[in-house]
């Protein structure tokens, strides 16, 4: 049997069913398989070592907007990373790209759109609907590359420890949840602090809030 290639992560199925109709006119002969949370996508990405590419659902549960993008960087950077959403605001689309995924595709497209979204990023291209980055207010697009970025130099227990401190834990709490030292626990903040160039686990935190879509974006629409 062929190894699974790509995985398409998504809580509607009738969008899953869609997406596998694009998918199978890319990309010949590869199982595709499903995941409708993020914690079951993580499972099958351990499970399934041949994965090359995840269609991942802006707001699936588990997923708050980019975190679930930079988590799979951070842990699994050979993963290529294709957003999908019904959330079709530029701003959020540009978004995605600045964090590094190959494409963003709304779910509103048609089936010849999603193929050459994913014909693309096949390709090794970035892809974006049209006159999306047009407008791009250049500025953010600088901040959040430069974020993704110090983002990859973390560790992937770093970057755990960093989700905790935006979730407002203290090193007593991070260190009981992860069965590691107090002072373990230290270092990895120090580490953090000095590799996102801030001062403090506030700011730290305030980085990772960046990834999660503002209140006005959340209200759009719930893909």
């Amino acid at each position: 049997m062929t190894e699974a290639k790509v995985i398409i992560a998504d809580d509607h199925p009738l969008f899953r069913t869609a997406l596998k109709h694009a998918i199978v006119e890319c990309i010949v002969d590869t199982p595709i398989l499903e995941a409708d949370s993020f914690d079951d996508l993580l499972v099958l990405i351990e499970k399934n070592a041949s994965l090359e590419i995840v269609f991942l659902d802006l707001h699936m549960p588990g997923n708050n907007g980019f975190t679930g993008l930079t988590h799979l960087q951070n842990h699994h950077p050979d993963l290529v990373v294709i957003m999908v959403s019904s959330d079709d605001n530029p701003e959020t689309m540009q978004k995605a790209i600045n964090f590094g995924a190959a494409a963003f595709i709304p779910k509103s497209a048609d089936l010849t759109t999603i193929g050459q979204a994913i014909d693309t990023v096949l390709e090794g291209g970035v892809w974006l609907p049209q006159n999306t980055s047009a407008n791009a207010n250049q500025q953010l697009v600088a901040e959040h590359q430069r974020l993704a970025k110090q983002l990859a130099q973390l560790t992937p227990q770093q970057y755990v420890v960093l989700t905790q401190i935006a979730d407002g834990q203290l090193n007593k709490q991070i260190a009981y949840d992860l069965d590691i030292k107090e002072t373990t626990v230290k270092k990895h903040v120090s580490a953090i602090l000095l590799k996102l160039e801030v001062n403090n686990r506030t700011l730290a935190g305030l980085a990772y809030q960046q990834l999660m879509l503002t209140p006005s974006q959340n209200e759009l629409t719930n893909s």
